[in-house]
């Protein structure tokens, strides 16, 4: 199976998480991808580091766990050869703007979904901020509005097709 990094800020909420796992994953998987999941993390820094009650140890744990996170998301996206970054929102999570780019930088293919009915771009002819779009086309990739659109065309990005 081919590896793909899930960018996106499902795992912040109860339904997204459900969503991601039981919706986004699968459907990744049918298409004979590997989903490489970001929110998958069986350590659980940050969780780990804001039930630490004194203030002064919590801060220094959860510099800790932020530099782990952000180092294992990095290593997660050199291991795939594509992304699919989910946009939803009013703007596009940070986070996953930030993965865009990098992904974009390493010449990956990124697929952008966004199922929000909301206008998101910067002008009529930008589905989110303009930025973000221009690196999810860098390498022919494309915002998309339907999560089957979305697992097809990465799919067929990272295989070549």
């Amino acid at each position: 199976m081919v590896s793909v990094y899930v960018a996106g800020p499902q795992g912040f909420t109860e339904p997204g998480r459900r969503w991601h796992d039981e919706v986004l994953l699968p459907a990744l998987r049918a298409a004979g991808l590997d989903p490489l999941d970001p929110w998958a993390h069986p350590e659980d820094p940050i969780g780990t580091a804001l039930a630490i009650t004194d203030p002064v140890e919590r801060h220094r744990a959860l510099r800790v766990a932020n530099a782990a996170v952000g180092g294992r998301n990095a290593d997660l996206i050199e291991a795939a050869v594509g992304v699919l970054a989910m946009l939803d929102g009013t703007d596009v999570d940070s986070g996953t703007a930030a993965e865009i780019g990098y992904a974009a930088a390493r010449g990956l293919p990124v697929v952008g979904l966004r199922t929000d009915v909301r206008p998101g771009g910067d002008n009529e002819a930008a589905a989110v901020n303009l930025q973000v779009q221009w690196f999810v086309e860098r390498h022919g990739g494309r915002v998309v509005s339907r999560l089957d659109d979305a697992v097809q065309l990465l799919a067929s990005l990272v295989r070549g097709q």
